[in-house]
């Protein structure tokens, strides 16, 4: 991840209390780091640490701000930059070694991609070029040529005539996608410690009038979203905020940790990975998908193998909110989005 090394300086001060203990964590002199602050205040023209006299160094108004600013623009940047790390990747794995495979993924966000993605460039040499993007813009670019593999989710069981059917039934067909299994993951609120409104529902959202950061249209936590407020008669013009977006479960949970909203609907991972708590709401299934001309490539057949070993399963498992489900087996469309109906040729009556 790019930082600014000042974003260093004041965390160090903040958190260790003092110049000479956050110095002395950094591994540099006090003096260093004093000067280092006089200088970024001159430029920036605001202080940004304050002490008095036995009490802890703590940071200005300004300083706050600041590292807040940092946090936001650091979660909307985090998959490009991963996405460019895939990318180098990618280019020495294909220049310099002829037996490893490389599986370009579109995929809707999911910390357990990027696990995933450590664990498969291990001893299987499957190297992950994943671009994260909604999970309806992952299967179009799938369809479109610019992927062989997609990462999208649903809720469980979504039922037919739901919103998920509208949305993903015309984008994958029975004969030409195969479905991959991959994890079952929780989705709920994320709430600031404590929970101090009381949110236990969307319905509580509401009722409450508490901030709410939404999802983009197209990604599949937004299907969600749309889903559950159609299931429970709501509408968005309910709810204080909804026009509000971000980009990713971590940048709601960054929003919410900073204050500038009460609530969002998001993995567990990313609430607990910012300190916040975690209302569980639903079960979902977060699946793979290919085309069934790629599935005998020697690059997803090497993905299917890491994603059925119990190392990986395991490292899955210990994800928070997740848990393995079908790791790397094929599995029926139908039976897992059960929206296509295939009935038999109707029996010739006998005659008399």
């Amino acid at each position: 991840m790019v930082r600014n090394p000042l974003m260093d300086l004041l965390q160090a001060v903040s958190g260790q209390g003092s110049i000479s203990a956050g110095a002395r964590a950094l591994g540099l002199s006090y003096r260093h780091v004093w000067g280092e602050l006089k200088r970024w205040e001159q430029e920036l023209g605001n202080e940004l640490i304050v002490w008095e006299k036995g009490q802890s160094a703590r940071l200005t108004e300004f300083g706050a701000k600041l590292m807040w600013a940092e946090r936001q623009a650091q979660a909307r940047l985090a998959p490009q930059i991963e996405a460019l790390r895939a990318d180098l990747e990618r280019a020495f794995a294909v220049a310099f070694d002829a037996k490893a495979h490389v599986v370009t993924l579109y995929a809707s966000h999911d910390d357990a991609l990027a696990a995933l993605r450590e664990q498969a460039v291990g001893p299987a040499q499957v190297h992950l070029d994943i671009r994260f993007c909604g999970s309806v813009d992952a299967i179009r670019g799938l369809n479109e040529g610019r992927c062989v593999m997609a990462g999208f989710h649903t809720l469980q069981h979504p039922a037919p005539g739901s919103l998920a059917e509208r949305v993903y039934k015309p984008l994958l067909q029975p004969g030409l996608h195969k479905i991959i299994g991959f994890a079952q993951r929780s989705q709920g609120l994320m709430v600031a410690p404590g929970n101090p409104l009381q949110l236990h529902g969307l319905g509580d959202v509401s009722a409450r009038k508490a901030r709410f950061v939404n999802r983009a249209l197209g990604t599949g936590t937004r299907v969600v979203i749309d889903e559950l407020l159609a299931q429970q008669g709501l509408d968005g013009s309910d709810f204080r905020g909804f026009e509000h977006t971000e980009p990713s479960h971590m940048a709601v949970a960054l929003a919410i940790a900073a204050g500038t909203a009460d609530v969002g609907i998001g993995i567990e991972a990313a609430a607990r990975a910012q300190g916040l708590d975690f209302v569980p709401l639903v079960q979902e299934n977060y699946l793979l998908v290919c085309l069934k001309s790629a599935l005998d490539d020697p690059a997803i057949v090497a993905l299917r193998a890491v994603l059925q070993s119990s190392d990986w399963q395991q490292r899955l498992a210990a994800i928070e909110g997740h848990k393995p489900s079908h790791c790397g087996e094929v599995l029926s469309l139908r039976a897992v989005l059960p929206w296509w109906s295939f009935p038999g040729k109707k029996k010739r009556a006998k005659g008399p």
